[in-house]
């Protein structure tokens, strides 16, 4: 561990930091290529070579530079800090590096700290019954699994809200620094209080090159990126070595000094926070630069072709080192480069001098409480009856968002770690009840005429689903609980984002170390019935189909009909854990069908007979001999649900004698069969419900197809038909959009019509069917000529004729 050239910085000798890197790059290597003789103690033979080599070496020198010198800040100083990977392609860098600190054998014991544990800690990664190439949730101290890029520094200022203490370190590939989601991050020090947050300090590691490119940023000169940076609102600080064979040391000795000052920047800022600074306008943060070779420290050529500092070393340099001698030794020479035997003992133990650089406990970013899940706080929840609507009668308007809105705000007056995220939509999405309680949070500079900002609010609202989504993601994966909103159509932006943080979820599950984290739940109004005002480009309910397609334990989809539903299904998403919750609930007026303690009920069961909008005389629900109706009327939706509710009325108003039942879905995962959800119904309950024979017609708020698929192997699904939303929209009225994609209520009584057995042959059954068909044509003649939908529409209320 000694060299001629080594130096010391601060308390903990380079040497050591050098000594450490160079074994986190061997165990790297290792990890890529090696199932046997991880110690070198004999010649490498092609029988030691994995027999598929998966990894990704060009990004992981950077990264365990970075994780040795943030090691000797934290040493030093005593700071708390995190490391979000964004290259987390570089799986073996941060696992190696977790080894090191020997976090990973405490939560694997396995895999200890030694010799049989460095085999077993080669052999596992990217092999089958092992670990993921990339930083997972198996991986201590990851928020961020790095599998597809651009999420890493909104996860990290998620993070840092409400940490006042904490120092987040935030590695940016310059591959992920393309991405649009990245791009929207850059500014998200806006929402940071320096005060009562954390810190972020953005470490852009420009290596040159991504999977087969240059980079963008790396081909700009540094003047130009230097205006970059400031011009997002950081002071940058430049950390370059590593080229043209220069000296390991003078990059350790540029690279803490860089630290340190961006560390000193940060206390400094926090001080003047403390003492009223920044009331005029925010902060400008350090960034830091780390400019290194791709693949530094690998091979430099393989078979006369540059490697290192291209984007040849990408992956795995050295691809056909089982068969090539050539290659195989090529890569016994590099691994040998770094001095195993100096590196670790006989038994493979990393040496004493580790320790200087070793955090103690919790002050390890391997084992920082933050990263690795659990709540810090139960949500203390008000009661819902103090908020709910007062429901003077079925059908009284109310606007459900408004109502919710107002029992949010106490939410949040009563949790200061509960923060709400949307993209400027509070107020349109009806929820301004919070503002009663807090108020926007914003750093920049606040002029006269601003409404409802504050240096300290629980509120962040930026125009980008996917910083809204990522800084949750960050709040809820250090342990903290909120709420996202969203225009329905346009959560779409994000689907990726949820795919990607359905299978942290279930990757986390398998991970016995990790602790739960408070579920991840979706509001979307202004949703695809009651964009009649915005048109086309507004009307996509499709987020639901693909929720559904993600595993079952960890995905729920909620349709609650009205304003008091919509409250009992956010107390019960509020109170779970490890979940993606999707709620969908209108903001415009609507009639409101369920007092408080029936809707407690009906959120309960998720799926319930509306006896009271149906018409069965003397029909007992808990009979199960019970005569079944001549039809079944099934809504999910809150428009969806008073389009079948009025189309009842207007089949039993004719058809006094036909029994009709009246279903309405709000856990949409009810009608799915149990062996294939937690939240199905047996065959038994769906057919108590749904009947086994009779004719079905179900109003969707969504695709069609989505009912269809959840419900294949029921009973009588060839008796199902489904309305909802047929990709039929435009600019125009209510009630025009409904009769555009065949969700009337006209529609739906007329399906009734053709569907029931019988009733075709009734002859007064062809001027039924023509009066409503003409009720449909006379509302949109009525529309088109005055610009809203006519009385006999806007002015429809609820009865309920007597049997």
């Amino acid at each position: 561990m000694t060299d001629e050239n080594a130096g010391t910085e601060g308390g903990v000798p380079l040497e050591t930091v050098d000594a450490w890197w160079r074994a986190a790059n061997y165990l790297t290597v290792g990890q890529i290529y090696l199932l046997d003789n991880p110690l070198l103690t004999e010649p490498l033979r092609p029988e030691h070579i994995k027999p598929r080599l998966l990894g990704h070496w060009g990004t992981s020198p950077g990264l365990s530079l970075i994780y040795a010198h943030l090691n000797k800040l934290i040493v030093e100083r005593g700071v708390s800090t995190l490391y979000v990977c964004g290259p987390g392609h570089g799986g073996p860098a941060m696992v190696a590096n977790t080894w090191l600190d020997g976090t990973y054998s405490e939560l694997f014991p396995d895999i200890p700290l030694d010799g049989d544990g460095i085999a077993r800690l080669f052999k596992q990664f990217s092999f089958p019954g092992g670990i993921p190439s990339h930083a997972a949730p198996e991986t201590p101290g990851s928020i961020n699994e790095g599998g597809e890029l651009g999420y890493s520094l909104m996860h990290a200022y998620g993070a840092a809200l409400d940490n006042p203490e904490l120092v987040v370190a935030c590695v940016i590939g310059d591959g992920e620094a393309e991405t649009g989601p990245l791009n929207a991050s850059w500014r998200a020090h806006a929402f940071l209080n320096p005060k009562t947050d954390g810190a972020v300090l953005p470490i852009l590691h420009l290596n040159g090159f991504k999977i087969a490119n240059p980079t963008l940023l790396a081909r700009i000169s540094e003047k130009e990126l230097r205006r970059f940076i400031r011009g997002n609102g950081y002071d940058p600080i430049f950390v370059t070595g590593g080229f043209d064979g220069e000296d390991h040391f003078a990059v350790h000795e540029r690279m803490a000094a860089g630290l340190a000052e961006a560390y000193d920047k940060i206390a400094a800022i926090k001080l003047e926070a403390e003492q009223g600074g920044f009331q005029d306008e925010g902060p400008s943060w350090p960034f830091i630069v780390l400019r290194t070779p791709k693949g530094w420290t690998g091979p430099a050529k393989v078979d006369g072709k540059q490697i290192e500092g291209t984007f040849h070393a990408h992956q795995v340099p050295l691809a056909g080192v089982k068969e090539n001698p050539e290659h195989l030794a090529i890569l016994e020479e590099w691994l040998r480069s770094y001095r195993p035997d100096e590196l670790f003992d006989d038994e493979g133990r990393p040496p004493a001098g580790f320790d200087a650089l070793r955090p103690v406990g919790a002050l390890r970013m391997s084992d920082i409480p933050f990263a690795n899940g659990g709540i810090e706080h139960a949500l203390e929840l008000p009661p819902v009856a103090e908020s709910a609507l007062d429901l003077p009668e079925r059908g009284a308007t109310g606007e459900a968002t408004r109502v919710f809105g107002k029992w949010l705000g106490r939410i949040m007056g009563a949790n200061p770690d509960f923060r709400l995220f949307g993209p400027d939509e509070v107020l349109s999405n009806r929820l301004d009840g919070v503002f009663d309680v807090t108020r926007r949070q914003w750093g920049e500079a606040i002029v006269p005429n601003d409404e409802l900002l504050a240096r300290e609010g629980k509120v962040i609202e930026a125009l980008s689903e996917h910083l809204m989504q990522g800084m949750l993601e960050g709040y809820l994966l250090t342990g903290r609980h909120g709420l996202i909103t969203s225009y329905e159509a346009f959560i779409h932006i994000v689907d990726s984002m949820f795919n990607q943080h359905a299978k942290w979820l279930e990757s986390a599950s398998h991970v016995e170390w990790r602790k739960p984290i408070s579920s991840l739940t979706y509001l979307l109004s202004s949703h695809v019935w009651r964009q009649d005002h915005n048109g086309f480009s507004h009307q996509d309910p499709g987020f639901l189909n693909v929720v559904v397609l993600k595993q079952s334990e960890f995905v729920r989809v909620y349709l609650p009909p009205d304003a008091n539903t919509l409250l009992h299904v956010m107390r019960h998403n509020f109170g779970t854990e490890d979940r993606i919750n999707v709620v969908v609930a209108g903001k415009q007026p609507q009639p409101q069908w369920l007092g408080e303690e029936e809707a407690e009920r009906h959120v309960r069961a998720g799926v319930g007979i509306w006896d009271w909008a149906g018409y069965e005389p003397g029909f007992d629900p808990s009979d199960p001999t019970a005569t079944d109706p001549d039809v079944v009327l099934a809504a999910a939706g809150d428009v969806p649900t008073t389009e079948t509710i009025a189309a009842a009325q207007l089949i039993h108003e004719k058809l006094p004698t036909l029994r009709i039942r009246v279903v309405n879905v709000v856990d949409l995962f009810r009608l799915q069969d149990a062996g294939e959800h937690p939240h199905g119904l047996s065959h038994e309950d769906f057919d108590r419900i749904f009947t086994r024979d009779r004719p079905i017609v179900f109003a969707f708020h969504g695709y069609p197809t989505l009912i269809h698929q959840l419900t294949y192997r029921r009973h009588g699904h060839d008796n199902l038909h489904v309305r909802g939303f047929k990709e039929k929209g435009t600019t125009t009225t209510p009630f025009d959009m409904l009769h555009l994609n065949d969700l009337d209520r006209y529609r739906i009584a007329l399906d009734v019509l053709h569907r029931v057995p019988g009733l075709e042959s009734n002859p007064a059954i062809l001027g039924i069917a023509e009066e409503w068909a003409k009720a449909r044509a006379d509302a949109r003649g009525y529309a088109y000529e005055h610009g809203e939908d006519p009385p006999f529409i806007t002015e429809w209320t609820f009865s309920r004729p007597a049997f």
